[in-house]
């Protein structure tokens, strides 16, 4: 790897830990945490007292196609109907290294749309 390729993956890392380090997911309220990559994007409900995975979903499952919005508006749909069938209304949400914007703005949007609370 080259030596910007270290740092910016290196900044990327500081981003996520100084978001996750404010949030925390509780049984009662977990956290909804968002990982996009250039092609993907995936959500998983995460309840971190026993770290386990609650509800997840991804394009990759989905097999939507369209533009990367509206898959992740797909995406967004779908992890809030598995979290109410699991019986959860409301959660943190977690955004990553990313900004809230584009892509996890419009899956946070949509699941917000669907009724999970956060």
């Amino acid at each position: 790897m080259s030596k910007n390729t270290i740092k910016q993956q290196a900044k990327k890392e500081r981003r996520a830990r100084r978001t996750r380090s404010r949030l925390l997911g509780t049984s009662a309220r977990p956290r909804l945490s968002v990982n996009r990559s250039l092609k993907h994007i995936s959500a998983q409900i995460i309840d971190d007292t026993t770290g386990k995975t609650l509800a997840a979903s991804s394009d990759t499952v989905l097999e939507t196609k369209g533009k990367k919005t509206d898959v992740a508006v797909a995406v967004g749909t779908d992890i809030a109907k598995k979290a109410q069938a699991a019986g959860i209304k409301t959660i943190v949400f977690d955004r990553g290294s990313c900004l809230y914007h584009g892509r996890i703005k419009a899956l946070a949007e949509a699941a917000r749309a669907e009724g999970l609370e956060f």
